[in-house]
């Protein structure tokens, strides 16, 4: 696709998001589930947070899109996650996946290989999440011995491009690497997302929601414009609302306004640029 066709698809999404409202349910950090839910509902989506393995299937079934995140475990998700990713591969529906904290546990890295041949439509992660997931599922790029620390990344957004590449032609999807800039491919191109905030890491909740956003995008777009989309608005959203906040506290509520009032238009033109893989 050109930059100028790329820009046509996002603004499209971020037009028939508010304008459909989907159903996005999320199982996800309890850390964050009010500033996921918040950030969905800011972008058009309906959010619905659930942790029971029967609500999960039902959410799969009945959402239009799914956000997984794994980054606080509880042993009844050893149920839950497995059966929600199966009905939502089973069904066809678009889900992204957030590998946070990989590596750390067993419980985490058997859940994360399970989900390889459910193929999530959108992995979000940080350089390092995505260069280890891509080594736990023996492609290339990857390593198990990548330096995770936590939910943390030692390791720069480019240096994980040839992981999240093979990621994506995996999945038949696309993959968002997050960092100082946004990369996004489907394994054929990458996007680079550029703009957003110093403010942002120091906040919790940032990465988490994106991967929240970007399953509403993805109820509506194609997986590798969802994924810009979702990260065009978050960089939009972040150096606005750096603007006038005084703090990491006003950053935050000022975020999630310019989730909210961020027009089609301004989404479409954050800058990007587009390479080929």
């Amino acid at each position: 696709m050109t930059e100028s066709e790329i820009r046509d698809a996002v603004r499209e999404a971020a037009k028939l998001a508010k304008a459909s409202n989907p159903l996005t349910p999320s199982i996800t950090n309890t850390v964050t589930i009010n500033f996921v839910a918040n950030a969905q509902l800011a972008v058009g989506g309906s959010a619905a947070m659930v942790y029971l393995p029967d609500e999960g299937v039902s959410m799969a079934k009945a959402g239009a899109a799914m956000y997984i995140n794994v980054g606080t475990l509880f042993p009844i998700y050893a149920e839950t996650l497995p059966k929600t990713a199966a009905v939502l591969h089973e069904e066809g529906k678009p889900w992204v996946l957030d590998p946070v904290a990989i590596g750390m546990g067993q419980m985490r890295t058997d859940l994360l290989m399970t989900f390889k041949d459910y193929k999530p439509s959108i992995i979000r992660g940080n350089a390092s999440e995505i260069i280890a997931l891509a080594g736990l599922w023996g492609l290339e790029g990857g390593t198990d011995t990548s330096d995770v620390r936590g939910v943390d990344s030692t390791d720069s957004v480019r240096s994980a491009a040839h992981a999240a590449a093979a990621l994506a032609q995996w999945t038949g999807g696309a993959v968002a690497v997050s960092g100082e800039e946004d990369l996004i491919t489907d394994g054929r191109q990458i996007v680079l997302s550029q703009g957003g905030s110093e403010m942002m890491p120091c906040i919790t909740g940032t990465g988490c929601s994106l991967g929240g956003v970007m399953a509403v995008y993805a109820a509506v777009a194609d997986p590798f414009i969802a994924a810009i989309t979702g990260a065009a608005v978050y960089n939009l959203a972040g150096t606005k609302a750096a603007a006038h906040a005084s703090g990491t506290g006003s950053f935050q509520t000022a975020f999630i306004d310019e989730l909210y009032i961020a027009t089609p238009d301004a989404i479409a033109q954050n800058p990007l640029a587009v390479e080929e893989v």
